[in-house]
């Protein structure tokens, strides 16, 4: 069974930088598209990002610019790198992989003004 564990979420200032970290763990053969997914209290859940095994990337609009997604295959993780970050951008950020369906617990990220 998959699991995937978020790390890297903060406090950070706005204007800040984090990088979230999502590593897979357990049995699976591949995890073709992950993807990155934030909900703020509130507010549904929203696609922030995603990637390909080869490497294709897509992001929201609100996002592009600001973060980049990246994975190293051989370690079974993806990465969220978080660049000047808005107030607006607060909320748990959740790893998802598609071919599989699974969820990670999701990692708080704060922004303060």
């Amino acid at each position: 069974q998959v699991r995937l564990v978020e790390s890297g979420g903060g406090l950070v200032q706005a204007g800040g930088s984090l990088r979230l970290s999502c590593a897979a763990s357990g049995i699976f053969f591949s995890l073709n598209t992950m993807g990155w997914y934030r909900q703020a209290p509130g507010k549904q859940r929203e696609l922030v990002a995603e990637i390909t095994t080869s490497g294709r990337t897509n992001y929201a609009d609100s996002v592009k610019g600001r973060f980049t997604i990246s994975r190293d295959n051989a370690k079974n993780t993806v990465y969220l790198q978080m660049n000047s970050l808005k107030v607006e951008d607060t909320a748990v950020y959740y790893c998802y992989a598609h071919q599989v369906g699974i969820w990670g617990q999701g990692t708080q990220v704060t922004v303060s003004s």
